[in-house]
């Protein structure tokens, strides 16, 4: 006779109203307010790629003139070259600069936006925080570039940085999309024998795209800056692919096989939480060097606008980490 498996009951929870909570910034309190009342963004069907150029082609503009401002207060100077044939931003900052030390950075964007004026302000950002050299890496992007083209770009820039600079002096890190894309940069790196980087920095990666995670529910509509799920452009990235592949989802890789210290970031309102919890789980079981940051009632990608205090402390810690990994 068949074994009967257990009925598993939901816990049913009242609707509620749910404020800005006062252990946090005055300026956090408010950035939360201010996203309570943003629509969440309408995705075209996942795999409509004429919809999807039309959509992007209609919002990149507004996304762009975002971070003209970030990019312009920056005190770093920003060059935008070819490396490996790959289109990326070099950033130096304007003080300190450490010779031989980089911080190859992938840029977010639900894996179908973020490049341009945004992958580059970010990468100013970064070399001002860090005092170091950032690569910022304008990899190319769903629907006409879907996996693996992302992971392929970070990957042979990082392998042109080897040529330049010893392995120990080059951290990878990313936020969301991105940080899906570092690890699995990584994870490639790894399975073809190419030398490790110094460090991984994860900033509230998309690392499971099947967003099993317990807080896609327990955090929807919670998150003022995501509100729910990406499906759509998950489904677009891997084009047909296995969801649980390690190099579309990174949480579903080997880690006993090596991973460099890792620092991994996200918030208690981050629909990601879960993917940032089981990360870190995963890779402390292997045996890895990992540390998981949570930021009290943090939606994704930080408070928005960007003044606010814990997101200078995020930056921090990534400036600590940057700092010990890379020696």
């Amino acid at each position: 006779m068949a074994r009967q498996e257990p009925e598993l009951i939901p816990i049913p929870v009242p609707a509620r109203e749910i404020p800005p909570p006062s252990t946090i910034s005055e300026a956090a309190q408010q950035a939360l307010s201010n996203g309570a009342v943003t629509p969440r963004a309408p995705w075209p069907r996942a795999h409509d790629k004429d919809a999807w150029r039309s959509f992007l082609s209609a919002t990149d503009p507004v996304r762009q003139a975002a971070f003209a401002k970030v990019l312009e207060n920056a005190l770093a100077t920003v060059e935008t070259v070819e490396i490996a044939g790959v289109a990326c931003h070099d950033c130096r900052p304007h003080e300190v600069d450490s010779p031989g030390k980089v911080f190859m950075f992938v840029h977010g964007g639900a894996f179908v936006a973020g490049g341009g004026l945004f992958a580059k302000a970010l990468g100013a950002r970064w070399a001002q925080t860090l005092g170091a050299r950032c690569v910022s890496v304008d990899y190319r992007m769903p629907p006409d570039h879907p996996f693996p083209a992302a992971p392929e770009d970070c990957l042979a820039v990082y392998r042109a940085l080897l040529g330049e600079m010893e392995p120990g002096g080059i951290v990878i890190g990313g936020s969301s999309a991105g940080g899906n894309i570092a690890a699995a940069t990584i994870l490639m790196a790894r399975d073809r024998a190419i030398p490790l980087p110094a460090g991984a920095v994860l900033l509230t990666p998309e690392a499971d795209l099947t967003e099993a995670g317990d807080s896609f529910r327990t955090n929807q509509d919670l998150d003022v800056v995501l509100k729910r799920g990406l499906p759509e452009c998950n489904a677009l990235y891997a084009d047909g692919r296995d969801l649980k592949d390690p190099y579309i989802s990174p949480l579903f890789a080997s880690f006993e096989a090596g991973f460099p210290p890792t620092l991994i970031q996200s918030g208690t309102r981050d629909l990601f939480l879960s993917n940032s919890v089981l990360l870190h789980r995963r890779l402390r079981n292997a045996g890895i060097d990992a540390e998981l940051h949570v930021w009290e009632a943090m939606p994704h990608g930080g408070f928005a606008p960007g003044d606010v205090p814990e997101n200078a402390e995020v930056q921090a810690e990534v400036a600590r980490f940057f700092a010990r990994v890379t020696g």
